[in-house]
């Protein structure tokens, strides 16, 4: 099957993006405030698996806890802004997550997470989407996210998003905090950096 190319700016409406989101289980799809469509592509090897590790670390963590709810990269939520958002690795307090009805829960919950994580693969440096990624993170503060991290492995780098705060930049840091949002999470980033 050929790959249809989507213009960049093709706006679809939010009961148009759940048709498509459910029919098209290849690619991942968000959708943005003002309605234009996003087709990420699935992910390579490299970033799959160490975004499998960021998710690892965080369900550990999580089922260890048992304060809040962990979700991957599959896992779109409706922000109040109106976009249709996947982080690469979310949380939500249980407090949140509880308030929400079973339909809620099991459709595309309309709620930000407290927490979340964006992870740059090389296909975002290849197509020069990082500047996305960082709009992406603040979107998420915009709309509730109280802690969120952009990993970028190849650089090293990690950029921390905090509501009504300096992103912060670290250079090969070893290990990131989970701050007040996450008390006792710490993120192992030795394999997220490996080759």
């Amino acid at each position: 099957m050929e790959a249809i190319a989507i213009p960049k700016g093709f706006k679809v409406t939010p009961e148009q993006f759940e048709q498509l989101a459910y029919a098209e289980q290849l690619a991942r799809l968000e959708l943005t405030a003002n309605g234009e469509l996003i087709v990420m592509s699935p992910t390579g090897g490299t970033a799959g698996r160490k975004n499998r590790r960021l998710t690892q670390q965080m369900g550990i963590w999580t089922d260890r806890d048992g304060t809040g709810e962990a979700f991957d990269s599959s896992t779109v939520f409706v922000l109040p802004n109106g976009a249709r958002r996947s982080p690469d690795v979310s949380w939500i307090s249980l407090d949140k997550w509880n308030q929400l009805t079973p339909q809620q829960q099991d459709g595309f919950p309309p709620i930000a997470p407290d927490f979340a994580i964006e992870l740059v693969s090389p296909s975002d440096i290849k197509n020069q989407r990082y500047e996305d990624l960082q709009a992406k993170m603040q979107e998420y503060l915009d709309n509730g996210v109280r802690l969120g991290w952009l990993i970028e492995p190849e650089a090293k780098i990690v950029e921390i998003y905090r509501p009504g705060q300096a992103v912060e930049i670290l250079n090969s840091p070893q290990t990131l905090s989970g701050e007040d949002i996450l008390p006792g999470f710490t993120l192992d980033l030795t394999e997220i950096f490996a080759v």
